[in-house]
């Protein structure tokens, strides 16, 4: 029997991951699997060596702070996997986790094939990081067209698949009725996948939601978020006692939510691509600490945190970031959007235009016949 490990090092990566897994599932349901991965590749049955939460770090100080922690993790994750003894290593995302593990690996057992999903952003930072990516990954599976020929000048093997959260889904017919009033507009909020972005932007976002509610009276705010987190973030809205708010974590009824949306507030991450797939006005918040803001500021060579504003090379979706992400200036940004109709629709046929060309519909298709046929 075939087998895959598939390794993941936060939860957008295992969302990710599930996408194309369920595909080879359905094509080729005779292969064993592993994994280190999150709810969505367990809901597909398949087992995961540990929490993700134990790998999880943001930030260059947390990462400093547990760097012990982070190796150990690193070789105990090398180990498990040669004792597993896959034909195929699939690593999604998180590079500086993910790679590293990988390049053990290949070292250790040079005949397990190694595919990589999501590229390193080399265009934003850290460009010479490709030349070494050729040392131990056999291919890379790319989620944007611009990123060839960034891997093909090092001739390493490389596929544009596209972007799984613009794929064409089937559509759900959820009655939200005794839900959300149909008298109200929706604001979708999405304050982030790891905890430690969900502590600093929470706060932040109940303070935005209660300026919005001194004005508007016809708005329901919905957060988004994972089941892991659900339950922290309703204790957050019931202890401010916020009237109109909710929280979700069913993957099918938030992407029914987003599409009923009037407009979204959400962090920096590739939440925003869905977003401007389901053609709802959006800004882009984020906030992390001094030191590591510094440091990402030395080391990126772009001009923007969201990916359709670096692909349009100008800003199209406002972002709020550092100290411009604060309850005040969300609300007067997004007021500005809510009074004046016209800068949705601006901003929609704009964002439409760019992520055209992210788009083949196919993405987990693609993705998965890259690993079908490398088995």
């Amino acid at each position: 029997m075939k087998k895959i490990f598939i390794l993941t090092g936060e939860p957008s990566g295992d969302r990710l991951a599930s996408k194309v897994i369920s595909k080879i599932k359905n094509t080729k349901p005779d292969i064993e699997y592993l994994s280190v991965g999150g709810e969505h590749l367990k809901a597909l049955g398949i087992k995961s060596l540990y929490d993700l939460k134990e790998i999880t770090y943001l930030g260059f100080t947390r990462v400093l702070l547990n760097i012990f922690k982070i190796k150990k993790k690193i070789n105990e994750t090398v180990d498990k996997i040669i004792e597993f003894n896959p034909d195929i290593l699939f690593s999604v995302d998180s590079p500086d986790f993910t790679l590293r593990v990988a390049a053990r690996v290949k070292k250790l057992k040079p005949e397990t094939k190694t595919i990589h999903y999501v590229a390193p952003q080399v265009w934003v930072w850290r460009e010479h990081r490709v030349k070494k990516l050729k040392n131990f990954l056999d291919h890379i599976l790319l989620l944007f067209p611009f990123e060839k020929q960034y891997f093909e000048k090092e001739n390493i093997n490389c596929t544009f698949v596209g972007h799984p959260l613009l794929e064409d889904n089937e559509k759900n017919k959820i009655d939200i009725k005794n839900v959300i009033g149909e008298d109200k507009k929706i604001i979708s909020i999405f304050s982030g996948s790891r905890t430690s972005e969900i502590n600093i932007l929470t706060p932040i976002l109940l303070r935005f939601i209660k300026m919005v509610k001194e004005k508007y009276d016809d708005i329901h705010f919905i957060f988004h978020t994972t089941n892991e987190h659900r339950e922290a973030l309703k204790n957050q809205v019931s202890k401010e006692d916020i009237k109109n708010c909710d929280v979700i974590s069913d993957e099918k009824i938030k992407s029914y939510i987003l599409k009923k949306s009037t407009f979204a507030v959400a962090k920096s991450g590739t939440n925003s691509l869905e977003i401007c797939n389901a053609n709802v006005p959006s800004i882009i918040i984020y906030k992390i600490n001094f030191i590591n803001f510094f440091i990402v500021k030395m080391l990126v060579k772009v001009k923007f945190a969201n990916i359709i504003n670096i692909a349009a090379g100008k800003e199209i979706i406002p972002e709020l970031l550092q100290e411009k992400c604060n309850a005040k200036n969300i609300f007067n940004k997004v007021d500005e959007f809510l009074t004046n109709p016209d800068l949705s629709t601006n901003q929609i046929n704009q964002f439409k235009e760019i992520i055209k060309d992210f788009k083949t519909n196919k993405s987990s298709d693609l993705a998965s016949s890259v690993l079908i046929n490398s088995l």
